[in-house]
């Protein structure tokens, strides 16, 4: 079977690099199926699920944000951050969607809506990617 490199990495340290046969990411245009020999790329990625299959096995990475780059059979991802499900604290996930939505729900001068709102789709994120274990 077929395999390309997927490097995951990020400012502190290389997150995963290992041969797998596929890889789904959601860019900023929408979801993106990656096998071996795909045409070269460059993207933004979402705050989302960083998917991938090895074998039989399909595997998820909570990818904050950043770009991939496709390029012969390998696949590079530089994300702001990047988590394993078991690396994951979802009590912690949770409490951090609560205080984003009360500060979004709050309203006021004092609040960057725009801050509070990534700190929400991280959260949503975490949560779904710590679901999957």
């Amino acid at each position: 079977m077929n395999t390309l490199k997927l490097e995951v990495v990020t400012p502190e340290r290389k997150v995963f690099d290992e041969e797998v046969n596929l890889v789904i990411a959601k860019g900023s245009d929408g979801e993106l199926g990656i096998l071996p020999n795909h045409i070269p790329l460059v993207t933004p990625l979402r705050v989302a699920p960083l998917r991938y299959k090895q074998g039989e096995a399909t595997h998820t990475i909570a990818v904050h944000g950043g770009f991939v780059e496709i390029r012969g059979d390998k696949v590079v991802v530089l994300a702001e951050a990047a988590e394993f499900p078991d690396q994951i604290d979802l009590a912690r996930a949770e409490n951090a969607k609560q205080r984003a939505e009360d500060r979004i729900n709050a309203n006021d001068d004092h609040t960057d809506t725009l801050r509070a709102e990534m700190a929400l789709k991280r959260a949503l994120n975490r949560i779904e990617v710590a679901n999957i274990k």
